[in-house]
């Protein structure tokens, strides 16, 4: 065989064109590239994917991992309005009642006498609180305040109690 081109062929042929038998170097280059481009893709679509779980867990939310569930729940099914709903629940700020019903807890166990976080214990373990017909737990202290009145002669306002409604 000669290595003559043919005569109905170009006499300058690009470089991207290579001679039989020779590594295709422009084919390296793109496979190389693409291979490159679908990772920067993926994972750019996973942390737009994960953005609301970001979001929920950077403002530390209450709703994280309903905000999680939710972003799975879209990554397998390929419905797009669980993330919505994921991504708008990690916006959402709800407010902690946790909070105010454990100080609202922490009052009631203070005023029927229990040390804090016992009324918790009671619940769980099933027992009963304290019967209104047994004798009240110990007082608490006295402020220093009613001691210089008391010290003083001052009379010591006390406060009443209101009777216990009995139901029949």
């Amino acid at each position: 065989m000669s290595a003559e081109t043919h005569p109905a062929a170009t006499h300058h042929l690009p470089m991207f064109i290579t001679a039989p038998g020779q590594t295709d170097t422009l084919m390296v280059v793109m496979a190389i590239f693409l291979a490159i481009i679908v990772f920067a893709v993926g994972v750019l679509f996973l942390r737009l994917h994960t953005l609301p779980e970001r979001i929920a867990h950077r403002g530390h939310k209450l709703q994280f991992e309903i905000v999680a569930v939710l972003g799975l729940i879209a990554l397998f099914t390929h419905m797009h309005i669980f993330w919505v709903a994921g991504l708008l629940l990690a916006l959402i700020d709800f407010p902690n009642i946790g909070g105010w019903m454990g100080r609202i807890a922490g009052s009631v166990e203070k005023m029927a006498g229990l040390k804090p976080g016992e009324g918790a214990t009671l619940a769980e373990a099933g027992e009963p609180g304290p019967h209104p017909d047994q004798e009240p737990p110990e007082p608490p202290p006295e402020p220093v305040g009613d001691i210089r009145r008391r010290e003083a002669g001052a009379p010591v306002p006390s406060p009443e109690l209101a009777p216990a409604v009995t139901r029949s």
